[in-house]
């Protein structure tokens, strides 16, 4: 994209205002020049290629009535993750660079955990135990060093989009936002790497995840299913089912560079 699309995009965001400005922006600096937005602490950020892409969502009913709700929950309670970081997966990971997917259920619910990437936590924060168990398979798959970090911005980096099914939750509330709508967006999301790419792998870990199978072309992509890392059902199919080392060979076989799923 060209920086004068990157500029269209702020403005866009910034105006239309996806989620409330009293949220994103700081409305004392806030920009009513198209040449030269404001770009604060507070602002969303998302690639323009995903931006584009959805940028009919952003204008059904179901958006708004989402973004509404949203707006009023983060004024009256304390949720995660940080505004700016609702969309990480879709700034990390443009559309064209998606290679493959991993889906998580929400985000995590406690502080300085969530940042936008599911399964991730930010720099310097103890691992979760699902997140440990997907570093337990990939010793178990491809040898790798188990690390002593929890955030996988270099697999986003490298094409990995970790999008979550809901981008929001209340802080010590698992699933708090379940059904508010992010899953009508989510899937809008799936839709469009279904559609618009080829070769994509798609790891679906648990019932949530699994739910998009239906649709995904299975004659274009690579669809992997298992039951979710959970210390509750990662005996039950995840452990095994060597998605990583998988997810290569697909990869491979199709001409796209396998990713580097170390963390150290």
């Amino acid at each position: 994209m060209t920086k004068n699309l990157n500029v269209k995009k702020q403005y866009l965001l910034q105006n239309q205002e996806l989620f409330g400005s009293d949220i994103f922006l700081d409305l004392n600096q806030k920009s009513t020049s198209f040449k030269n937005p404001i770009k604060t602490s507070k602002t969303v950020i998302i690639d323009d290629t995903w931006y584009y892409a959805l940028e009919e969502e952003f204008s059904k009913d179901y958006w708004k009535s989402l973004t509404a709700d949203i707006h009023d929950l983060y004024k009256r309670k304390t949720i995660y993750p940080h505004p700016k970081k609702i969309f990480n997966a879709f700034d990390s990971t443009p559309l064209d660079k998606v290679k493959a997917v991993i889906i998580g259920q929400d985000p995590y619910h406690g502080p300085g955990q969530a940042h936008g990437l599911c399964f991730s936590v930010e720099k310097d924060t103890k691992i979760p135990p699902s997140l440990q168990n997907i570093y337990k398979e990939l010793k178990s798959d491809l040898n790798i060093a188990i690390s002593n970090s929890g955030n996988l911005q270099s697999w986003a980096d490298q094409g990995v989009l970790l999008l979550n099914r809901v981008l929001t939750v209340e802080a010590n509330k698992a699933n708090s936002h379940k059904n508010i709508g992010w899953e009508i967006f989510t899937e809008a999301v799936i839709k469009i790497l279904s559609k618009d790419l080829k070769n994509v792998v798609f790891m679906l870990w648990g019932n949530e995840a699994k739910s998009f199978s239906s649709v995904l072309d299975k004659n274009v992509h690579c669809i992997l299913s298992a039951s979710h890392p959970s210390p509750l059902s990662a005996n039950n199919g995840f452990f095994g089912c060597k998605h990583f080392s998988k997810a290569n060979d697909y990869l491979a076989k199709h001409g796209k560079a396998p990713i580097n799923w170390d963390i150290s």
